[in-house]
């Protein structure tokens, strides 16, 4: 369905006319058009804030609208009618810029479909601020390309704010209606994961850290690192194991983890210690990261002063051994799906086959 703004050369200020071919979605579709309502037949009309509509059709079937305000601005809307959410709206020679519906109420704006210009760009962003806040939409996402990197400061100047960048982006947020802010926040936490791998010789693998604080220099400590976006937690710590020292493992269960606050630009951080198998002996390190890496005796590993004398370090060890003492049962990923999304995903739980394990640890 098509709407075109009939020449207004021929017509007094206070009118505006509007004609439409037929549709059978054209009452809702044009309900948007300033907050104006429609009768299900088009015979009548009646808009809100003292805007007077009247309605006619014409002989080739088309509606005639016209409103009635003298400061009132030239409408014109295309509509595409395989999803309406899409459609187009026009004001004088401004545009509305490209974007859909989120589920919450709110606008995405279409990254690949931004004005070539800034100028473009500051009246279109401008104008449809406007018209999205008097449609009653809530938050806007303005995602902007790295190489539309100039238009960062005009959405700024719009009232747009800052809610986090990558290396190909940054995403910026508006809020229209009064209140606080409902729009989620950026994430809040990074998490990390360790993996204390055992050999068949009661063997622990370990890593010494070519950067670190000065504290830890000298302490072999087991491999660690940050999961990847989107990489689960156990193939992340196999991952993160292979990558420092070459060396092949299973997953078995998580064992533990810790939640600490304000690290890294102050995010939070969660970490997860997993038990992994060794299938593999041979070492070999990555330069970059690791300055050494070896399998050390697990009484030597748990004597080593660092450890003794910190009540993290040495609770975490305390977990380990008690595991492999089948004296203590961890987490175990299991995948499952969800009706709420539809997705699958992992719950760590606890299973245990055999009754007489004790699954406890003493403090």
């Amino acid at each position: 369905m098509e709407l075109k703004l009939v020449d207004s050369k021929s017509m007094s200020l206070s009118e505006i006319s509007v004609m439409a071919k037929t549709s059978p979605n054209l009452s809702s579709n044009l309900s948007q058009l300033g907050g104006f309502r429609f009768s299900s037949k088009l015979n009548s009309c009646r808009g809100e804030s003292n805007l007077k509509i009247s309605c006619s059709s014409t002989a080739n079937g088309a509606y005639l609208l016209k409103k009635a305000n003298n400061e009132v601005e030239n409408y014109l809307y295309h509509f595409n009618e395989k999803n309406n959410s899409n459609s187009t709206f026009f004001g004088g020679n401004r545009k509305v810029l490209d974007a859909f519906d989120d589920e919450y109420g709110g606008i995405i704006v279409d990254s690949k479909r931004l004005p070539e210009n800034s100028d473009d760009f500051a009246s279109s962003l401008h104008f449809s601020v406007s018209r999205w806040k008097l449609m009653g939409k809530k938050g806007i996402w303005l995602k902007l390309p790295l190489e539309r990197s100039e238009l960062v400061p005009v959405a700024v100047k719009e009232g747009f704010g800052y809610h986090h960048a990558e290396p190909g982006y940054v995403m910026l947020t508006y809020w229209l209606p009064e209140g606080p802010c409902m729009l989620p926040s950026n994430a809040t936490h990074q998490v990390g994961v360790g993996g204390f791998v055992i050999n068949d010789n009661n063997e622990v693998l370990v890593v010494q850290e070519r950067f670190c604080d000065q504290q830890s220099v000298g302490l072999w400590k087991i491999p660690t690192g940050f999961i990847h976006e989107s990489e689960e937690i156990y193939s992340g710590t196999v991952r993160e194991v292979k990558e420092e020292t070459g060396v092949d493992t299973e997953f078995i269960e998580v064992v533990a983890f810790r939640h600490v606050h304000n690290l890294a630009f102050d995010k939070s951080d969660l970490f997860f210690v997993c038990m992994l198998k060794s299938l593999s002996s041979q070492i070999t390190i990555d330069n970059h990261e690791i300055k050494a890496a070896k399998w050390m005796p697990l009484e030597e590993f748990v004597k080593q002063p660092l450890i003794e004398g910190d009540s993290m370090f040495k609770k975490i060890i305390d977990i380990c051994v008690a595991r492999l003492g089948k004296k203590y049962c961890g987490l175990h990923p299991h995948k499952l799906v969800s009706k709420f999304d539809g997705r699958l995903s992992c719950l760590y739980y606890n299973v245990v086959d055999d009754q007489s394990i004790n699954c406890s640890i003493q403090e």
